[in-house]
């Protein structure tokens, strides 16, 4: 029979070796201590108080712009050869982690030794919980000596800084002098009861108090984070996904691969590292295993395409998602959403359209369709070609319900305008042999002669609002407007 303390000490010695840092910083003498070790000193302090590790297991994580060179690396501390302005930073974060009486300390740029593939690996798949499980981030702006100056700071455009931003359940912002930005103890919060243990006297009477909201409503202009999502625990979680890429839009990282890999923590999702695969098949990547947990948010972008093998239903970066349309996706449920050879396969509700005018318009056309069931809808689009006649079209609603095997539609649905082509190049004959050997097999000649259905380029989902259908609850339709296809 286990004991309910040993239960408590199994979880402790989990979260110890698993969900912290590899390796932190000693505050006292400046050296690296493993995990064993530093679930060795907190060991005995957990058990007198047992509860949650994180409250035990405590540590200062740093946030900021790195320096063109001149950081530490893991082999000059560890050798204690470091100098130079990126260690004379690194102290003074130390220091700072000091003064929130902490007694160790965590940076991306000494602690992780980038000569193992196996570390690094596990250190970026790992680094948006070890953010979030930080007692403190201590956030470095080089750039800024008030809160104004954050507007033109580079840390809010860099890329691995928007996680460091979310993660953490408390933050500190000090200037380019190391100098408390606010006289909150908490900028994330300042209401935060942070314990005792979290902060010096010194540190605290030093603090001029200012307007709370200050510096979080500075940041939301800076970096178009909305204010609630910065003071709030952020959740990760595969979902908002057009809202959130909007965010990171504007970011910038030296290695292209890193901007999907940066984002693994927002979207609480895992990809294997692989530097040299390139930007773009990194991004797909982080979309297809973004996909696999259904939210139809994924797909609310606009532009160009991704240079996938098999689908064009995969955006090209961040950036395609700053013309996301503000679409009622929520409350549909999960959509089915699976890579094949043929494309993305998906579900869908379709609805045939017509096309009712096709005018040129400067570059492209101005096309307005409309729906075949329900006459008074109408739906105006913008391409950049021209809409054939012997084409077939459609509206593939995405935000649908399911139950059991029949679909729901919604007042306001949103979906994808679809095309096929007649497929005047694959048909093959059909023969109706004049007797045949088989028994019982039933011939049946294909009906329509169309291509699979395709998306209309650079036009992305767009919202239809039928008539005479709430909101809540949905209309149920037959299921024979439920098609799977290849987008």
């Amino acid at each position: 029979m286990i004991l309910p303390e040993e239960c408590y000490i199994d979880e402790f010695d989990r979260y110890a070796m698993n969900d912290i840092p590899i390796r932190l910083i000693r505050l006292t003498d400046m050296t690296f201590v493993e995990r064993n070790e530093v679930r060795e000193h907190f060991r005995t302090s957990y058990i007198e108080r047992l509860g949650q590790p994180s409250d035990t297991v405590r540590y200062a994580i740093l946030s900021h712009r790195w320096l063109n060179q001149g950081e530490p690396t893991y082999e000059e501390i560890k050798a204690g050869t470091a100098a130079g302005p990126g260690y004379e930073k690194l102290k003074n974060f130390c220091a700072k982690a000091e003064e929130y009486n902490m007694e160790f300390a965590w940076s991306d740029t000494c602690c992780i030794n980038r000569s193992s593939s196996t570390e690094l690996d596990e250190s970026i798949r790992s680094m948006f919980r070890w953010y979030g499980n930080s007692a403190i981030c201590i956030v470095h702006l080089a750039q800024s000596e008030t809160i104004k100056d954050i507007m033109e700071d580079e840390w809010t455009e860099r890329g691995w800084t928007l996680q460091e931003l979310l993660a953490p359940a408390r933050i500190k912002f000090f200037n380019k002098y190391w100098v408390p930005m606010t006289g909150d103890r908490n900028d994330k919060d300042d209401k935060d009861d942070i314990n005792e243990f979290l902060v010096s006297r010194p540190l605290l009477s030093s603090l001029r108090r200012r307007e709370p909201a200050e510096i979080l409503e500075t940041l939301e202009r800076a970096t178009g984070i909305p204010y609630d999502d910065l003071r709030r625990k952020f959740c990760p979680s595969p979902s908002e996904v057009d809202k959130r890429m909007t965010w990171a839009a504007r970011r910038k990282t030296t290695r292209v691969e890193d901007v999907a890999y940066s984002l693994m923590g927002m979207f609480d999702v895992s990809l294997q590292i692989a530097y040299g695969e390139g930007g773009d098949r990194a991004f797909c990547r982080l979309i297809e295993v973004i996909m696999q947990a259904g939210d139809p948010s994924v797909l609310n972008w606009k532009g160009e395409a991704a240079r996938h093998h098999t689908s064009h239903a995969i955006p090209k970066s961040p950036q395609s998602f700053i013309a996301y349309r503000n679409l009622e996706l929520e409350g549909s449920g999960r959509l089915e959403m699976t890579m094949t050879s043929l494309g993305l396969r998906v579900p869908l509700v379709i609805l045939p359209l017509n096309v009712r005018s096709n005018m040129c318009a400067g570059h492209g056309y101005s096309i307005t369709l409309d729906c075949l069931l329900c006459p008074s809808i109408k739906i105006d689009i913008d391409t950049s070609y021209r809409l054939d006649s012997v084409d077939q079209y459609a509206f593939g609603i995405v935000n649908y319900s399911l139950i059991g095997h029949v679909p729901g539609i919604r007042g306001k649905s949103a979906g994808f305008i679809l095309h096929r082509e007649p497929d005047i190049f694959h048909c093959v004959p059909v023969c109706k042999p004049r007797s045949t050997p088989f028994v019982g097999l039933k011939l049946s000649p294909p009906k329509e002669r169309f291509a699979e259905w395709k998306l209309i380029d650079e036009v992305g989902l767009v919202q239809v609002d039928f008539p005479g259908i709430p909101d809540e609850p949905v209309c149920y339709i037959d299921r024979q407007y439920l098609q799977t296809v290849y987008l």
